[in-house]
């Protein structure tokens, strides 16, 4: 996949391997989930998925409960979701997606971001064209799974492509598909390692070395700040 790939795929790991910051995010996503579609995982699959998510990055079950107990609390701020869309060193193209309780704090640390690395948020629908939304979904290839008959009993659900790359399989979905989706998937008992909604670029860029690491030292602002949930970017 060539050895910008390989940088941009070595960062990022080393990025999210800062626990301090991933941690909180995750149980940002489970609080989030909790308030919105109640405390019981059996009941709520969006709930359920944030948690199995955070058990993939060994957070602890202490965490994860008092992250569901924290959507019960009152003086628990409502958090809004909110995306932004902008344009960073080299013309990479960024979505940001975020869960806030101060939009005015996040908004201007966002473009704060974008305006110290020479970019620019843009307008909301700017850039959505450039970019699908899919339901994703990862897990491990085991012995005797037949994919065959996996895309067979996952098309009704909303499967839209499974792709296999060194013993891990990717499920790809319409992002409305996902709730269908992760059912069809615990019907079928397989071991989900990571869910989630992402947005793919539809014409990705190659960049240089060089303009990797201008692009990665703004991602590295954008994704250290507690508010930031998910990044996107065109990057190949």
């Amino acid at each position: 996949m060539g050895r910008a790939f390989e940088y941009r795929r070595a960062t990022k790991e080393k990025r999210w391997d800062k626990m301090s910051k991933l941690f909180p995010k995750l149980g940002k996503a489970i609080t989030m989930a909790a308030k919105e579609g109640g405390t019981d995982p059996d009941m709520n699959a969006t709930l359920r998925t944030a948690i199995k998510n955070a058990k993939s990055q060994n957070m602890p079950k202490d965490n994860i409960d008092a992250a569901i107990k924290r959507a019960n609390a009152k003086d628990v701020e409502a958090f809004s979701e909110i995306v932004y869309e902008g344009k960073g060193p080299h013309g990479v193209l960024v979505i940001v997606e975020c869960a806030t309780d101060n939009s005015t704090r996040t908004v201007a640390n966002v473009k704060s971001y974008f305006n110290k690395a020479g970019g620019a948020v843009v307008p909301n629908g700017s850039l959505e064209y450039m970019f699908n939304r899919k339901s994703v979904f990862e897990f491990e290839l085991t012995e005797g799974m037949n994919l065959e008959d996996m895309e067979l009993e996952l098309i009704d659900a909303g499967l839209d492509e499974i792709e296999q790359e060194e013993g891990t399989v990717y499920i790809y979905g319409n992002y409305t598909s996902f709730g269908n989706l992760a059912k069809g998937l615990e019907d079928l008992e397989i071991d989900v390692q990571k869910s989630n909604l992402q947005r793919i670029p539809t014409s990705p860029v190659e960049f240089s070395e060089d303009q990797l690491v201008d692009i990665e030292k703004m991602l590295d602002k954008i994704e250290d700040d507690d508010d930031i949930q998910q990044v996107f970017t065109n990057i190949s």
